[in-house]
């Protein structure tokens, strides 16, 4: 988190989230599985790093397994796997403790290996526009509330929602708050797509070649 921003980024860290089980992949770490000769977190990383003032990883477990990506492991600190909600709060706190400058954290699944390369310059453009206080990505009519923009100033707020009131869906803690939502198109293919399953491991191997590999 120390290298400089790179050029035409924006002063917002990324966290990816990889912190889900893979129950529907028979467990493991969906990030790591391949498509097209790449893990899907090395498109995740290649698609963000130029966007972002730093990458960090929220996953669980022994990070030693992630040591080969050269990004700091940040695990949940709400015990029993409540959710990306608790990603994003580990990463908030992280940000408040090591980088007090940072105001806005971006959040991206660790799972999307064709994440648009204008998401954080159009989520940040549309949060200030409506002056809201969080912003996420949609597609196809769908949103997609894991990926977003987050005030770091809420992470109280959050920790009180996980663990006082028990909140495990984002879009209940998001209705508290002005939220502007962005739409990327679908076609050629969605920016969005995540690898749930191995089928969607076949399709995205289809998908890499529309997407330019």
């Amino acid at each position: 988190m120390t290298e400089a921003t790179p050029a035409g980024a924006l002063d917002i860290p990324g966290v990816l989230l990889a912190g889900g089980l893979a129950r529907r992949m028979g467990g493991g770490d969906k990030p790591m599985r391949t498509i097209a000769g790449r893990t899907i977190l090395e498109r995740v990383i290649a698609r963000l790093k130029p966007q972002c003032s730093g990458l960090v990883l929220n996953a669980n477990g022994d990070p030693a397994r992630f040591a080969s990506f050269g990004l700091p492991v940040v695990a949940d600190t709400v015990t029993d796997f409540p959710g990306p909600l608790a990603g994003i709060l580990a990463a908030l706190d992280w940000m408040a403790e090591r980088r007090p400058e940072v105001k806005w954290v971006l959040s991206a699944a660790a799972d999307c290996p064709f994440l648009p390369r204008d998401l954080v310059a159009r989520l940040e453009a549309a949060r200030g526009a409506e002056n809201a206080e969080l912003a996420v990505a949609a597609s196809g009519g769908q949103t997609h509330p894991v990926i977003g923009l987050w005030s770091v100033r809420l992470r109280g707020e959050l920790r009180h929602a996980l663990v006082e009131e028990d909140i495990r869906k984002i879009d209940r803690w998001t209705a508290r708050y002005p939220l502007a939502t962005v739409a990327w198109p679908t076609a050629p293919v969605d920016p969005f797509f995540n690898a749930n399953t191995v089928e969607d491991i076949a399709e995205a191997d289809r998908l890499a070649a529309l997407d330019g590999g």
